[in-house]
């Protein structure tokens, strides 16, 4: 007879080996190793957390320490590779195969154990689609969690950055998986209960917080005048016209620099109230002056920044806050959000080919893409009606009847012609189909597809790519606004002006843009310190941004 049990014995299993190192349900640090050599078996799928930003650190190093003798052929399944422990746990023996969504930091480390063998490939995601497959074929046995504090009875704080952790925690603890957190400290009353201590079998009071990484802090004084010369054009000839309120920015400067162009220029075209008003987005410390300017009503976060957390508290009418005043984020929601609320997304790449298809891949640097891509495509599901969603549906078929024409999202891709250290931006052939070709992938590592990308801004201009009637117009369109690398020497001049003349491609000038007018003075802020100041001195940035 088949038992319907196996999971439930299986846990109880593991709290009993666990239970040997614990006191109740915690686990003291010196005793974390042994710990994970007992309730893990080899291949499991353990989640490690291993965050865009969050990182159980401290559980992360007991487990690149354990035996691999006692604990191997893990399958890890983890939103960020962010820490070198996260990789250590491959050249040890201990994990075999990985599945996640963003490296980061560990990209060029991870490209090179890629292709040296030392890591079975499952799949690069995006977010939710990680997410989503914890819940049907990729469910932890072993979750590795990071909190901020928790009582006596194992219920957790997770402050400000609870990011992935509720969807971690779901899928694995009613699953019969085993969830051990990582905390800061025990007390005897949180602030706030984020997850149930009946979702959680073991607590380390790591006495120190988990690892934040200040992922979304932009120096303005790092902000370059072609950069603002694109943001002119984007909020000129994208903001504007579809009247776009609700959005999703990605996390460069270029975006940095519309957030810091807002209050300035933003100001002087009129558009306070009639755009930016409502984003899926984290804490941003560039969007202070568009805050304080009375610019954005309202803010959802995947997660928080680092040095926000006293401005936060202070406006709480923009951001999801606690009884406690601390940011509620939650990547889970706000990914779907991003996909299926918000009008528009805008963001940076590495390299776009012809036919539009954006990637963060190089032949040295796996990256990943963590949520862009969900952010950056067309929600097909989407049924609800809005200007720019309508507008833009509208532009991509002019002759389809309007109760059944579909609106279309807008996806906005920006950048200079040439990136750092002079790299193109736009190529014949992307690194990520070179990539999936050495490690015989069956599908490569693209970061948004070309039929979801609606625009294209340099500071050559805007390429609208919904008003191209076929390939060869999107194609020229493209190189049109692709400036001196190559592909946009290979332009054909005829019909480029041609598409100039019906609006696809759109120069600074056809915008009534004097590029000599992309000057750092238009800058609301433009520095840190800056930033600061028109916090009210809430913000408080990280140490190595601060130069005064």
């Amino acid at each position: 007879m088949k038992n319907w049990n196996a999971q439930k014995t299986g846990l109880a299993e593991r709290l009993a080996d666990g239970g040997r190192y614990a006191a109740g349900k915690t686990v003291e640090v010196e005793k974390l190793r042994n710990f994970l050599e007992a309730v893990i078996r080899p291949g499991d799928r353990v989640c490690l957390e291993g965050d865009n930003q969050k990182q159980a650190d401290v559980l992360a190093d007991a487990l690149a320490n354990v035996d691999s003798a006692k604990v191997h052929e893990l399958h890890m399944v983890q939103s960020g590779v962010v820490l070198p422990e996260h990789l250590d746990v491959f050249d040890k023996g201990i994990a075999r195969k990985l599945d996640y969504s963003y490296s980061g930091p560990q990209a060029a480390r991870i490209a090179r154990m890629l292709f040296g063998g030392k890591i079975e490939l499952g799949a690069v995601h995006t977010y939710l689609e990680l997410f989503a497959r914890y819940f049907i074929d990729l469910t932890p046995n072993v979750a590795l969690i990071a909190a901020v504090s928790a009582d006596k009875d194992g219920n957790l704080y997770t402050g400000p950055n609870t990011e992935d952790t509720p969807t971690v925690v779901e899928a694995t603890s009613f699953k019969s998986g085993l969830v051990v957190a990582q905390v800061a400290e025990i007390v005897d009353q949180l602030p706030r209960v984020d997850i149930p201590g009946d979702q959680v079998h073991f607590v380390v009071e790591a006495k120190k917080p988990f690892f934040v990484e200040p992922l979304f802090t932009r120096d303005p004084a790092a902000i370059t005048e072609g950069q603002i010369l694109t943001a002119m054009l984007a909020i000129k000839g994208i903001y504007a016209p579809y009247g776009v309120k609700r959005l999703n920015h990605g996390i460069g400067f270029n975006t940095a620099a519309i957030e810091l162009l807002l209050p300035t220029y933003g100001e002087r075209l009129g558009l306070k109230g009639k755009v930016a008003t409502r984003f899926a987005l984290n804490p941003h410390p560039a969007l202070i002056p568009a805050i304080e300017s009375g610019w954005v009503e309202q803010i959802h976060s995947f997660g928080s920044e680092v040095g926000m957390e006293d401005y936060i508290r202070a406006r709480p009418d923009i951001y999801f806050t606690g009884p406690d005043g601390s940011l509620r984020s939650n990547r889970a929601f706000c990914q779907v959000a991003g996909l299926y609320a918000c009008d528009m997304f805008i963001g940076s790449t590495l390299q776009i080919d012809l036919q539009g298809n954006s990637s963060t891949v190089t032949t040295s640097r796996i990256a990943g893409f963590g949520g862009a891509p969900n952010m950056g495509s067309d929600a097909r599901g989407r049924r609800h009606p809005s200007e720019p969603w309508l507008q833009a549906g509208k532009e991509a078929d002019p002759d389809g009847p309007a109760p059944l024409r579909r609106g279309r999202k807008l996806v906005v891709q920006i950048g200079e012609t040439f990136g750092d250290k002079n790299v193109p931006l736009f190529v014949e052939k992307l690194d990520a189909l070179a990539l999936a070709e050495k490690l015989n992938l069956e599908l490569a590592p693209v970061m948004i597809y070309g039929d979801d990308v609606t625009h294209i801004v340099t500071e050559e201009g805007i390429a609208n790519l919904l008003l191209c009637h076929d390939e060869d117009e999107r194609e020229q369109a493209i190189r049109g606004v692709a400036g001196y690398t190559d592909v946009g020497r290979g332009r054909d001049a005829k019909m480029v002006q041609r598409l100039r003349e019906r609006g696809v491609i759109r120069r600074p000038e056809d915008l009534k843009i004097d590029p000599l007018d992309a000057d750092r003075s238009l800058l609301a802020a433009r520095s840190i310190k800056d930033l600061v100041q028109w916090s009210g001195g809430l913000y408080a940035p990280p140490s190595k941004f601060r130069n005064w």
